[in-house]
């Protein structure tokens, strides 16, 4: 083989995950076997979503592949460490990718990484793929888009333009994987069996907080039939009952919306979906479109409740489309989510409390919670950068650790989260007229408050001492 593609996340390492038991297969690494394969590559994917770390050494250790290519994002890179050291005690070269090693790509270098690639992989694996195998290291200077250590320096390689037309990629290698386990997986679980399908890469808005590491602030679309064609494939062979389109905003592009959907209804093909978007990006038309093609649920982009915030991240939408958005979605039949995000820089009281006003008055059907952490490399982790604190050494902790002095301590937010939640959770009571249920609400919205109040000169710091970290340690608590 020429190269052994790999993610790092182990379902059986990932207990909420475990118990949540909704998988999605690794896409991006599928679609860049299916090009390399195109390009008469000889390509082994190693899918540890039901896998272990001991099944990935056995391959290692049985095949010797010349090159391992990892993708890593942030949650996974402490499994990704091991996995690298693995890798070249049986020889490797070790190449990374995805969102996270290109902005610590020294670190991942350091620990062991010959290679990080910035940007998309198809093109920049084409190049280097020969180069490694004729271990022409000075041949790496003319590859553009990656990182590599030449003696004590670090090399930047000129940045790699990104595909211009999606189109020339083949269909992601679904048959490099048991993608049937997958649709098992959420079968056995959930009674319905489910797959996800890209339609696009990247997202043009410039939200703060957000990172765009792969794919810049950029927007391209594959060609619709080319997409129906998946689907059509996707549903023959592996008959799922459902699909997750992972578009960052999958209504983006309304024209590109009605032809996709005029070519599923030619081709007679139905399915139940689930996507995300945005309240700019939605419309009656729209709605009543996606209600048409089959969306079950849409997770509508909110973040907020108070439009300073919303400002202050740079979303470019208002409180109050989001909610008119939301009604009108649930008045097509469609179940709406939004994601919450708390403690953003310049956040006051007032805003978790126009927040909760928020959700009261959109009553989405399902609403998550996170306190703001900064990615390297976005605008957000640029803003706190002087007080940011790391808890501990590079290799134990991820960006979603880092301590961000001054901001209020993480158990306001999780006292806060809990008044959100039952605030929300106390009008739907009221409304089913659920007494009992309405009593409960208010003393979780007491204590929520209560602790807020008690809490709230609280601050960030580094921990005394060595925090949660302890040096007998392998990962993040």
């Amino acid at each position: 083989m020429d190269i052994v593609l790999a993610h790092a996340w182990f379902l059986d390492n990932d207990p909420h995950e475990k118990q949540v038991m909704k998988p999605y297969p690794p896409l991006g690494l599928l679609s860049v076997t299916a090009y390399l394969e195109q390009q008469n590559f000889e390509v082994t994917v190693f899918d540890s979503t039901f896998s272990t770390l001991s099944d990935y050494e056995t391959l290692l250790k049985t095949h010797h592949p010349p090159v391992v290519g990892l993708y890593v994002t942030l949650m996974t890179k402490p499994t990704a460490l091991k996995m690298i050291k693995l890798a070249k005690q049986y020889g490797a070269w070790v190449v990374l990718g995805g969102p996270e090693p290109p902005y610590y790509a020294e670190q991942y270098l350091n620990h062991g990484a010959d290679i990080v690639v910035v940007g998309e992989g198809e093109l920049t694996l084409t190049e280097l793929l020969p180069v490694l195998k004729n271990k022409n290291r000075v041949a790496l200077h003319g590859i553009d888009g990656i990182v590599f250590c030449e003696g004590d320096h670090l090399i930047h390689t000129p940045p790699r333009a990104q595909i211009p037309d999606l189109d020339v990629l083949p269909m992601p290698a679904y048959d490099a994987i048991a993608l049937q386990d997958y649709v098992d997986a959420w079968r056995s679980h959930h009674g319905v069996g489910s797959l996800s399908v890209v339609t696009a890469r990247g997202c043009p808005y410039t939200c703060t907080w957000c990172s765009h590491s792969v794919f810049g602030e950029s927007h391209r679309r594959r060609d619709p039939i080319l997409v129906a064609d998946e689907v059509e494939h996707l549903i023959k062979t592996y008959h799922p009952d459902q699909l997750w389109y992972v578009d960052d905003v999958f209504t983006l592009n309304h024209r590109w919306l009605k032809t996709y959907a005029a070519e599923l209804k030619r081709r007679d093909l139905y399915i139940p979906f689930e996507c995300i978007s945005r309240a700019d990006r939605l419309n009656d038309e729209i709605i009543d479109l996606l209600a048409t093609m089959g969306c079950s649920r849409l997770w509508i982009g909110s973040e907020s409740g108070s439009q300073t915030v919303l400002d202050l991240m740079q979303r470019k939408t208002n409180v109050q489309a989001v909610q008119t958005m939301t009604h009108k979605l649930q008045a097509q039949g469609i179940e709406t989510g939004m994601f919450i995000m708390m403690g953003y820089e310049g956040e006051t009281h007032a805003d978790l409390a126009a927040t909760v006003d928020h959700l009261k008055i959109a009553n989405p059907d399902i609403f998550l919670t996170t306190v703001a952490y900064p990615i390297k490399g976005t605008r957000y982790y640029a803003q706190v950068q002087d007080r940011i604190v790391e808890p501990a050494p590079w290799e134990h902790y991820t960006d979603r650790d880092l301590i961000v002095t001054g901001r209020h301590s993480k158990q306001y937010y999780q006292f806060a989260t809990r008044w959100m939640v039952h605030a929300v959770q106390l009008k739907r009571h009221r409304h089913n007229g659920d007494y009992i249920a309405m009593v409960k609400s208010l003393i979780h919205i007491g204590i929520g408050r209560l602790g807020m109040m008690l809490t709230q000169h609280q601050t960030e710091k580094l921990p005394a001492g060595r925090g949660w970290y302890d040096a007998d340690r392998t990962s993040p608590a």
